[in-house]
C-alpha cells in the first residue's frame, strides 16, 4: 500500500508534536513548531543517489527561504535497514562537507529502528532517535548556536531524555508511536 505524501507528512508532524515537543525531547522544537517554521519533505526515491540530490536541493531551498528554520527529509520507501541508513548518513555528511555546508547546516538522524552504538535494539534509550520513518533533520547551525546560548548548558539533555524514556517504558512509547501513525489523511 502506497502511503500518500500528505499522510506521511501528517504522521511525521504528529510525531514531532506528540513525541518530540510534548515530551520535550528537543527543547528547541516547540518554538519552531508553534511558529510553523518546520518543513517536512517526503522523498519517494528508492535510489541513494537521488536521495543525496534531494538533500542538496533541500539545503539550497533552505538557503533561499530563511523563514523556514528546519527541514525533515522523510524517506518512507528507502532505508528499511538501519545499517544501510547509517551508511547513507555518512555519505550525506561527506557530501555536505564537500558542498561547503560545514558550519552552516548539520544533520540529526532518526529511524524507526534507531539503535545507539553499544545499546541493545530493545533498549528504550533508542527511542530518543526513533521516528515513524527514516529521516534526516537538516538544522541551521547558526540558529542552533543561538538556541543553545539562550538555553544554557545542554550537556544533560541526552541523559534527561534517557531517563524520560526509561520512566515511560517501552509499552507507553510504542503506544505514542502507534497513535502518531493513526492520523486521519486530511
Amino acid at each position: 500500500m502506497l502511503l500518500s505524501d500528505e499522510l506521511v507528512t501528517a504522521q511525521t508532524m504528529r510525531w514531532v508534536k506528540d513525541f518530540i515537543v510534548t515530551l520535550n525531547v528537543c527543547p528547541f522544537a516547540k518554538r519552531e513548531v508553534e511558529k510553523d517554521r518546520v518543513r517536512c519533505v517526503v522523498v519517494r526515491s528508492k535510489k541513494i543517489d537521488v536521495a543525496l540530490e534531494e538533500l542538496i536541493s533541500e539545503i539550497q531551498w533552505l538557503d533561499e527561504h530563511s523563514e523556514t528554520e528546519t527541514t525533515l527529509l522523510v524517506f518512507p520507501t528507502l532505508f528499511k535497514d538501519f545499517h544501510r541508513y547509517l551508511d547513507f548518513v555518512e555519505t550525506a555528511e561527506n557530501l555536505m562537507f564537500d558542498q561547503g555546508c560545514e558550519g552552516v547546516y548539520q544533520l540529526a538522524t532518526f529511524h524507526p529502528d534507531y539503535c545507539f552504538s553499544g545499546a541493545e535494539p530493545d533498549d528504550v534509550s533508542n527511542y530518543t532517535n526513533r521516528s515513524p520513518y527514516p529521516m534526516l533533520h537538516i538544522l541551521r547551525e547558526e540558529s542552533l548556536d543561538k538556541a543553545i546560548e539562550f538555553y544554557g548548558d545542554t550537556t544533560d539533555i541526552p541523559n534527561q531524555n534517557i531517563i524520560k524514556m526509561e520512566t515511560l517504558g517501552k509499552h507507553k512509547l510504542d503506544s505514542i508511536f502507534t497513535l502518531c501513525m493513526k492520523v486521519d489523511n486530511e
